[in-house]
C-alpha cells in the first residue's frame, strides 16, 4: 500500500513546516491529488490517521482537491480537458502533452 508511504511523507512534511513557524497543532493538511496520481483516498485518510497519533497533528482534517487531466498539443498548441487515453489531438492529430492531473503536493497547512 504506497498510501501508508505518501502519508508519512505528508506528515513529515506539515510536522517540518509546524516546528519551523513555532506551532502548537496543525489543524489542516490540503493536499492537489490529480486525476492521474493513483491515489486512493480512503486508504490514505486510514494511513494518515493512524501515523497522527501522538502528534501535533492529531486532530488535523486531511482535505484534497482533485485536478482533472489536461493536456496541451504539441502541433497546434490548443489546450483542453483530457481522458487517460487522449494521446492525440482531436483537431490536428498531434501529439498531446498532460500539463495537469498527474500532481500530488501539499497545498497548504493550516497551523496555529
Amino acid at each position: 500500500m504506497h498510501e501508508m508511504a505518501i502519508a508519512e511523507g505528508i506528515l513529515d512534511i506539515a510536522l517540518t513546516h509546524a516546528r519551523d513557524n513555532d506551532a502548537q497543532r496543525i489543524e489542516r493538511i490540503h493536499l492537489l491529488l490529480g486525476e492521474l496520481s493513483g491515489v486512493e483516498t480512503e486508504a490514505l485518510t486510514l494511513a494518515f490517521r493512524t501515523l497522527v497519533r501522538g502528534t501535533m497533528a492529531e486532530t488535523a482534517a486531511l482535505t484534497w482537491t482533485r485536478i482533472p487531466l489536461a493536456g496541451r498539443c504539441h502541433d497546434c498548441g490548443k489546450e483542453r480537458a483530457l481522458r487517460p487515453q487522449d494521446y492525440l489531438c482531436p483537431d490536428c492529430g498531434g501529439g498531446m502533452e498532460f500539463t495537469h492531473g498527474r500532481e500530488m503536493r501539499v497545498d497548504y497547512i493550516e497551523m496555529e
